[in-house]
């Protein structure tokens, strides 16, 4: 087991789900501390930090929720909580990759904006994958959320992004979607279409259906889905974009084909309203669930913004009350019968009462990982498809070997990294690193927004032999050191502090005694807010090794990984 080469790790097959999928310590994501919830109330978002897109379906007393992952692989992690509060991963819709480009996708490109839904025994989710600016949408099914998932079926001919299915009472099989709008109004005008679709062959069949454009002249009519209430059908979509405008709005018709009217009181739920320093914006992305005694809840889109303005770790899922009510002016002649969120308010509220009060759950806030199994836990998570491992885990030793490859944090790149979602803005993880590096060399930890957007503290070695710990920024105009600290040619531990917007670094050599490495760094160049370009991605932390540019078999080792929230 000392040869250094990568073994066993991500197996990027079937079995690679079905293992993760099999439990092992986890992270859950309540927190509830830091919202001041009380015992009977819960705290938002209740999937902190890099859960975006949310859209959730329930079997029996079991919910089920999948998030978009973007360049991150396995992609699409699935979701599981019995009382709507407590989430854990129990596996992840995408563990095949025939869909060309994701080796290479772009920052903020490749599997997003994902539904599931379950039907007679199946569930099916339906996604879009963006490559270099091309959309492809496709459908993966599975009769065990816990095991593996089917291969992507590419969903031929299926324009625009967002898609969703809806099983009819009369077992006709809708898909939904966006597209452009062939003669737009507006630059961004976006409609929602609808199309016959077969579960068994994944195929569109019949005529295609133009039903909504969105309320108010709304740009980006996206991520809808479909329901039915009372005989009528609910078209619920997003709109105005994922920014402050964002916002879900709501369209009913008597036939699942339209024609669908806008409800008058839209856009049903956003913070468009707000004031941009509110501590949670940009709210949207909506899906709908009906609990077994007949209430309702939404799970939504939304991000909370450190000095009103910094989403450091993304967007994030927030869970919201939702009632029916049916329009009650007398001179209507169809009153129809529409959702409203947040009932009481009319916003995403910090807190809520409890969905279960008998039923709570406890969830642990802190993830710790020794490496004693044979494959990673579900939370740790590649940039981007890797076609051969560069990460081995031996459980003997109870340590990750992370191989060095010539490539190093660029655009599109392969590179050695593997890391958890920063799910808290105050926190503290460590990890230990054993690790003689040859001159070019480095390894230890990486803070990632983006491939323009990092922060390293790396272990590496001098021409005169000497080890430092050089604590280095990669942006759009490359790489800048911050500071170079020597420590000693032993095993150390490395540690790094999260603090609302600021890092800081640190080492030991004993486990007991840290000593700061380099300067509290400003994590705002981390910020959505400030970075060019398509940002929809939260901060990811974890291991990263480089030989920049040179042909190594170097390798380092890392034990006793531990992430706690403070």
């Amino acid at each position: 087991m000392n040869d250094g080469q990568p073994r066993a790790i991500y197996r990027y097959g079937r079995s690679f789900g079905l293992l993760l999928a099999l439990g092992l310590s986890g992270l859950s994501f309540a927190d509830h501390r830091l919202a001041h919830a009380s015992s009977l109330s819960f705290a938002n978002p209740v999937i902190r930090g890099f859960a975006p897109d949310p859209s959730i379906a329930r079997v029996g007393d079991d919910y089920y929720v999948v998030t978009s992952s973007f360049e991150y692989y396995p992609a699409l992690p699935v979701y599981h909580s019995r009382d709507l509060v407590h989430w854990s991963i129990v596996s992840h819709a995408m563990t095949e990759w025939p869909l060309p480009g994701m080796d290479h996708v772009e920052s903020s490109g490749g599997v997003q904006a994902a539904t599931i839904r379950f039907h007679d025994g199946v569930f099916y989710i339906v996604a879009t994958a963006i490559v270099a600016g091309k959309a492809m949408s496709f459908v993966v099914t599975t009769t065990n959320p816990y095991g593996a998932w089917s291969p992507p079926t590419v969903i031929a001919d299926a324009e625009g992004i967002d898609p969703a299915l809806f099983f009819d009472e009369d077992g006709k099989v809708w898909y939904v979607a966006n597209r452009m709008v062939a003669d737009p109004a507006y630059a961004g005008q976006t409609e929602i279409w609808l199309q016959q679709f077969d579960p068994q062959s994944f195929q569109l069949l019949g005529p295609r259906y133009a039903l909504w454009r969105g309320c108010c002249q709304g740009e980006w009519a996206e991520g809808p889905r479909l329901f039915k209430r009372d005989g009528e059908y609910v078209l619920l979509i997003a709109e105005g974009g994922t920014s402050y405008e964002h916002a879900v709005s709501v369209a009913v018709a008597p036939s699942v084909t339209g024609p669908y009217r806008n409800d008058p009181r839209n856009p049903v739920l956003t913070h468009r309203q707000l004031s941009y320093d509110h501590p949670i914006t940009s709210v949207g992305h909506a899906d709908l669930v009906e609990l077994p005694d007949g209430r309702w809840y939404a799970v939504v889109l939304g991000m909370r913004r450190l000095e009103g303005q910094h989403p450091l770790i993304g967007r994030e899922t927030f869970l919201v009350p939702v009632e029916w009510q049916r329009e009650r002016e007398w001179w209507k002649k169809n009153p129809a019968i529409f959702p409203v969120f947040s009932p009481n308010t009319g916003k995403v509220e910090a807190t809520y009462p409890l969905p279960f009060p008998s039923r709570t759950e406890v969830g642990e806030e802190a993830f710790h990982d020794d490496f004693d199994g044979n494959l990673l836990q579900p939370e740790w998570i590649t940039r981007r498809v890797h076609p051969e491992p560069f990460v081995r885990l031996d459980e003997r030793a109870h340590t990750l070997r992370l191989a060095l490859q010539p490539t190093a944090v660029e655009e599109s790149q392969l590179y050695s990294f593997v890391g958890i979602r920063q799910r808290h803005f105050h926190f503290k993880a460590s990890v230990r690193i054993d690790f003689t590096p040859a001159l070019g060399e480095e390894a230890g930890w990486l803070v990632i927004q983006k491939d323009t957007a990092a922060i390293g503290c790396l272990v590496q070695s001098t021409a005169a032999g000497q080890r430092l710990l050089r604590i280095s920024r990669f942006t759009e105009d490359g790489r800048h050191d911050e500071a170079a600290i020597p420590v000693p040619s032993v095993p150390i531990d490395l540690q790094i502090r999260g603090q609302g917007l600021r890092y800081q670094f640190a080492y030991s050599t004993d486990r007991h005694h840290w000593h700061a490495a380099g300067p509290v760094l400003d994590g705002r160049a981390l910020s959505p807010a400030v970075l060019p370009g398509f940002n929809y991605t939260g901060v990811v932390l974890g291991l990263y090794g480089s030989s920049n540019g040179r042909p190594t078999t170097g390798y380092a080792d890392f034990s006793q990984f531990r992430y706690q929230p403070e």
